[in-house]
């Protein structure tokens, strides 16, 4: 992906939720899950690293009941919001594939 490819706005990912974006550069798409926690925004590439499926069965339902964790739909897999480390489910022990981003005048950007 390239350095200035804009993906949204902060305030467009919900304080404590999360929000899927197609990344699309050079004409190849990325499915992207963005993550806020305060001023801090994580992002990774929404597939699993078990099966690699989308993390999500509904848009934008990543996050288990506690808003902590997020979750695969498909095996049960939960991650940790702040390094996508797998803590509980078939791939524990892997992570998910972050996205380096950075904040600039309010939009987030792949860095």
């Amino acid at each position: 992906m390239v350095r200035e490819l804009p993906l949204c706005a902060v305030s467009d990912i919900p304080d404590g939720g999360a929000i899927g974006i197609d990344a699309t550069e050079g004409g190849v798409t990325e499915d992207l899950v963005l993550l806020r926690r305060g001023c801090d925004v994580f992002a990774y590439v929404n597939r699993c690293p078990h099966k690699r499926t989308p993390l999500e069965t509904f848009p934008d339902k990543f996050l288990d009941e506690t808003g902590e964790l997020l979750i695969c739909s498909t095996h049960g897999a939960r991650f940790r919001v702040r390094d996508g480390f797998c803590v509980k489910g078939p791939c524990e022990d892997a992570s998910l594939e972050a996205i380096a981003i950075r904040i600039e005048n309010g939009t987030v950007f792949v860095d």
